[in-house]
């Protein structure tokens, strides 16, 4: 298949799925949201694949939205912004349920919506002076997609934390928060990746998609058809034609 914001290799069992907007630093726009859901889709259906992996090319993992994405929706409709914001909601999902295992290996900046794909991910390999920042209250909305995600594997308390304040947090912290695994030089990371790697393909493709599964339902988090998807969707398009964010992001635009 064939991608504009993305880059896949495939070597034996293992896909590696890169995301490749470096100029912006990976910041995701319709393309990328709709190109990443579908690549996870279709790796998942493939008997082949075992293992997935997902980095980011360039300075950054994920800077999260990108600024003329953002321009676009905020002069959306709401009935436009809740499609969207489906699409957004959609993606996450696509990543959480996937019945492979998912690694991702983040540096630079992780921000926003790059936090959401990383929290529906299995494992996290952080680089030791990687950024994350739940930046979306500094322009008048909230991190309401990412966060059945993100609550999901780090609790509320660190949600309050970090997303309350929008403040930007250490990859120690995330480690803290257990939102990343393990963190360490890219050198190290790339060992950590083949450690995993190695485990995972020695295991039962079958035992792997069960246990999966199981992790979901044991934790109350297996219903690809629950309500919070939509709710979350529903007030990410309602604030974005909100006229607090309005006055923020026109104001982000032009600085």
């Amino acid at each position: 298949m064939d991608f504009t914001t993305l880059q896949i290799g495939i070597e034996k069992n293992v896909a590696r799925v890169a995301l490749n907007r470096p100029e912006v630093r990976n910041a995701m726009n319709a393309t990328m949201i709709g190109e990443l859901t579908e690549a996870i889709d279709w790796l998942d259906t493939r008997d082949d694949i075992r293992v997935i992996e997902i980095c980011g090319n360039g300075r950054s993992f994920c800077a999260g939205a990108d600024l003329n994405y953002m321009k676009d929706i905020a002069d959306n409709s709401y009935m436009e912004n809740l499609a969207d914001a489906r699409k957004l909601s959609k993606l996450f999902q696509t990543i959480y349920f996937c019945n492979k295992p998912i690694i991702a290996l983040v540096h630079g900046h992780v921000i926003g919506g790059g936090i959401g794909i990383i929290a529906a991910c299995d494992v996290v390999l952080a680089e030791n002076d990687t950024v994350f920042a739940f930046s979306e209250v500094k322009l008048g909305l909230t991190p309401a997609t990412i966060s059945p995600f993100v609550i999901a594997k780090c609790g509320e308390a660190m949600a309050r934390d970090t997303m309350l304040s929008g403040r930007k947090f250490t990859a120690q912290e995330a480690l803290k928060f257990n939102l990343v695994n393990y963190v360490g030089t890219m050198e190290e990371l790339n060992k950590r990746l083949d450690f995993y790697t190695e485990n995972y393909l020695a295991a039962s493709p079958s035992a792997i998609r069960d246990c999966k599964q199981l992790i979901r339902s044991v934790s109350g988090h297996d219903d690809p058809y629950s309500p919070v998807f939509e709710m979350t969707s529903q007030l990410i398009a309602k604030e974005r034609g909100g006229e607090d964010a309005q006055e923020r992001m026109n104001k982000f635009f032009k600085k």
